[in-house]
């Protein structure tokens, strides 16, 4: 959906439609420097406008609960946790947001988009409602363009220049805002942090693996998606509301933690074996590989 500038509209759930995840595009120097012409201004208080927007939503209320309840429930006590670099104060509720750091990967080109705008606004409007320092959330996504870029940086976020495939390693409590993002990324930032120590401190804000799993091939995600598959059973998940009007937006979300007294109850055997992921077998695979790789196999 592209933004003309007119008023949100309307977006009615198609027959059979599920999670939209983001479709994989081929990066190059003319789809990354196509909009220099960009208002850097502009755009920025249209996104601004549209978190106003959101703040407003009665479902937004509903959100900023239920994320309050499984990070107060799952990540560690910031008074526990000395490694912490957080600056945090005695009391009051959402402590444990505080003590965050937050990565965003594939939002997609949030100018011409506004699906996309949308869910910039949401990550903001996250960042504020934790107290969560804006230059502590990392933003990346091979799409967007250098005005883009300036775009976030404007705003205060912290743009990536390297593509992590998603492989991000965690060492303090982290948020992921993984907004229908394909199921390859999920996978190799779960193989990333595949032990009970690394797990614990995530929250994830993203699609549903246990939606992932009911729309894919059992016997292909297993094979393709083994640590999506294994975190089903790991993790605790807890649906967000989409009204119908965004549902091209927010639909399937859900957050996704893993907490640790749960994580405990699980074999040794369940971290004994993680190698990487392949996807030797993944002809459409949702996510854009550095550059230099590519996926060999048979198909």
């Amino acid at each position: 959906m592209t933004d003309t500038g007119e008023d949100w509209q309307v977006a009615r759930r198609r027959k059979g439609a599920g999670k939209r995840t983001k479709s994989p595009q081929v990066s190059s120097s003319a789809s990354t420097c196509c909009q220099e012409q960009l208002d850097i201004e502009k755009t920025v208080k249209r996104i601004r406008d549209t978190v106003s927007e959101l703040r407003c939503e009665e479902f937004w209320l509903q959100w900023r609960e239920q994320l309050m309840v499984a990070a107060s429930a799952s990540l560690p006590n910031p008074s526990e946790n000395k490694d912490t670099e957080g600056q945090l104060e005695k009391g009051g509720e959402g402590r444990q947001w505080q003590q965050l750091q937050c990565v965003c990967y594939g939002l997609g080109s949030f100018s011409s988009c506004v699906s996309a705008r949308y869910q910039l606004a949401m990550l903001l409007l996250l960042l504020e409602a934790g107290q969560i320092a804006v230059k502590d959330c990392s933003v990346y996504d091979p799409v967007f363009s250098c005005a883009e870029n300036d775009v976030l940086k404007e705003l205060g976020l912290t743009v990536l220049t390297e593509n992590e495939e998603g492989k991000h390693l965690v060492t303090r409590p982290t948020l992921f805002y993984l907004m229908h993002c394909g199921k390859a990324l999920y996978n190799n930032l779960l193989w990333k942090n595949w032990c009970t120590q690394h797990l614990s401190l995530m929250l994830i804000i993203g699609n549903s693996f246990s939606g992932m799993r009911e729309r894919t091939i059992e016997r292909e995600f297993q094979r393709d998606y083994i640590y999506i598959s294994k975190a089903v059973d790991l993790c605790q998940e807890t649906q967000l509301s989409c009204p119908s009007r965004m549902i091209d937006v927010f639909s399937d979300t859900a957050v996704i933690t893993f907490p640790s007294n749960s994580l405990s109850t699980h074999p040794q055997s369940t971290w004994a074996e993680s190698p990487e992921p392949l996807y030797q077998h993944c002809p459409d695979l949702e996510i854009i590989l550095k550059e230099n790789r590519t996926v060999s196999g048979d198909g």
